[in-house]
């Protein structure tokens, strides 16, 4: 007797919509992007939705978290997407072998390479973002995350690029090398160079950085913008304290910033001062140690140039082009660090603390 036909993912999640959140969905299209979960625009009666999948393995009960921690955000009149509940009114529906989340879907487009008016608004939702989840009671809690950031080893991730090497080096020697893998090697062997300055970077940072909760993956990627209007932020992460300076850092200095825009300290400055004048409590020593932890995150990951060689991504392509900027801006940021810091200081002073 042979084994029944597995039913699409499409199909299977379109009955899932239908017997448990009463949609009746007309189309169910996969969109590309996102590489933790997989992502669906549904066309129903009345409405379309974002329907957001979770991988067999997904923890489920963190994500539910992240949710919750989105719709907190979003009584605090953050833009972000109202959670659809289904008919038992849950945030996300783990009943069968095809868990979801479902959400209203939001005007606005993605937009990677900011303006003016869209760094300050940018600028502005983070530090709302912030100063609403400060006093969570999570946010008192101590950082393991931020801990282990701490303590990167750059021994360990040089044998990592080594590694990657003698990958792209089999290539070479089989014949099967392409234009990535040469682009790769380059790279690998500048950042190899590079992590000789992690440990002096890190010592030079203030003794004493913020951790809270934040919304632990803001970026261009995850905010939706109608012209300069921010209409919507997406993709909250589980509540856990980290830093202050990351998130700052990685939104002011943002990779396709960076690497794209001749401008990009012009950028940086507008979006920190939005922030600065939406969260007037952040420290002094949180705004100027961003850029270094922006640095520092950048030099201690290897984030697509990795998945490329061990394990890859749902859209690889695009994790190849990331891994590229990334490189770019830790570079750049490597080159610009006096001017970086100059820009940071000229901020706080203009707060006149």
């Amino acid at each position: 007797m042979s084994a029944p036909t597995p039913v699409p993912p499409t199909e299977a999640i379109t009955a899932v919509l239908t017997d448990r959140y009463d949609l009746a969905v007309r189309t169910m299209v996969q969109l590309p992007i996102g590489q933790g979960t997989i992502n669906y625009r549904a066309t129903c009666d009345g409405s379309d939705v974002f329907v957001k999948h979770y991988p067999p393995g997904t923890d489920t009960a963190a994500e539910q978290r992240a949710v919750a921690l989105s719709e907190l955000a979003r009584h605090h009149a953050i833009p972000a997407a109202p959670i659809v509940l289904n008919r038992h009114a849950e945030l996300i529906d783990d009943s069968t072998g095809y868990a979801v989340s479902v959400w209203e879907w939001m005007p606005g487009r993605v937009v990677t390479t900011l303006n003016t008016g869209q760094c300050a608004r940018a600028g502005d939702v983070l530090g709302r973002i912030h100063a609403a989840f400060a006093p969570l009671p999570e946010s008192a809690m101590p950082s393991t995350e931020a801990d282990t950031w701490f303590r990167v080893d750059p021994a360990r991730l040089a044998s990592t690029v080594d590694s990657l090497m003698d990958v792209i080096t089999e290539r070479i020697k089989a014949g099967t090398a392409d234009a990535f893998d040469v682009h790769a090697s380059q790279t690998l062997n500048e950042r190899r160079t590079m992590l000789d300055r992690i440990p002096g970077l890190i010592s030079e940072l203030p003794p004493s950085l913020t951790t809270q909760v934040l919304h632990g993956d803001y970026s261009p990627v995850n905010l939706l913008y109608a012209g300069d209007d921010l209409t919507a932020v997406l993709d909250f992460r589980p509540p856990s304290p980290f830093l202050v300076a990351y998130d700052l850092g990685r939104m002011a200095f943002y990779p396709n910033t960076v690497a794209c825009d001749p401008d990009w300290m012009e950028s940086a400055r507008t979006l920190i001062r939005a922030y600065q004048a939406a969260n007037p409590a952040v420290a002094d020593a949180d705004i100027l140690a961003c850029g270094r932890v922006a640095l520092l995150q950048l030099l201690g990951s290897l984030y697509g140039v990795k998945q490329h060689y061990l394990k890859p991504g749902l859209f690889q392509d695009d994790l190849d082009e990331f891994w590229t900027l990334r490189h770019r801006t830790a570079a750049a940021l490597l080159d610009h660090l006096e001017e970086v810091d100059q820009l940071l200081a000229d901020l706080i002073a203009s707060t006149g603390r």
